[in-house]
């Protein structure tokens, strides 16, 4: 067995295994990840990575923090982009779409380890920061009169519903024959039109007992 120290001189063994650990996730699923056989792959000692990492579960919650930092590190790029803001709030959907496809695995793991019971404190906290960098902008757009009134909260959850749904049916191969990046500007264009305030108006007026 090689030395444990013998490949990361510079101490980088812990972005070694969670970059390793990510690979396994997305192959073999996260049921397939173990410590000794990162350890093997990674040529180490089956105990260096408890240096870096408690037990199995803490490796977990450690690809999920990573994970929803570089979402959020995606959303707030989208969301800094100069233009309308209209232009920004779609830029943030094909951020969200683009990560969610090429990461399934890793946001299936996100969500899940977000929403259990022993979860961390900056887990929950940076999954939350996804929510309410939308909400912020979405913020933004109302003052700018972009998008109907309401609750910005609750109007991302039911933005980050329509392009999660979304990327879950591209994983899923059930797009048929639609081009994903097709789908996206669709799906994007009719998000938009609905939080719009023209948009928002000719809903309700259709919702009328007696309308046409």
């Amino acid at each position: 067995m090689a030395d444990a120290d013998a490949p990361y001189h510079h101490g980088n063994l812990r972005e070694a295994l969670l970059a390793r650990a990510e690979e396994v996730l997305a192959t073999s699923g996260a049921d397939s990840l173990s410590l000794r056989a990162l350890a093997r792959d990674l040529g180490v000692s089956h105990a260096a990575p408890g240096r870096h990492f408690r037990d199995r579960q803490a490796l977990l919650d450690a690809l999920a923090v990573g994970g929803f930092t570089r979402l959020n590190e995606r959303l707030r790029a989208a969301v800094g982009e100069p233009g309308p803001i209209a232009t920004r709030l779609a830029s943030m959907g094909r951020a969200y779409v683009g990560f969610a496809v090429a990461h399934a695995p890793l946001l299936s793991l996100m969500f899940t380890a977000k929403h259990a019971d022993r979860s961390s404190d900056e887990l929950r906290e940076l999954g939350h920061r996804s929510l309410e960098i939308a909400a912020e902008l979405i913020a933004l757009a109302q003052r700018e009169g972009v998008v109907r009134a309401g609750d910005p909260a609750r109007l991302a959850q039911v933005a980050f519903s329509v392009v999660h749904g979304l990327a879950a049916l591209a994983v899923g191969s059930l797009l048929d024959d639609t081009p994903l990046e097709e789908a996206t500007d669709l799906a994007l264009d009719v998000l938009l039109t609905g939080l719009g305030p023209a948009g928002s108006a000719a809903a309700a007026e259709t919702a009328r007992p007696d309308a046409p």
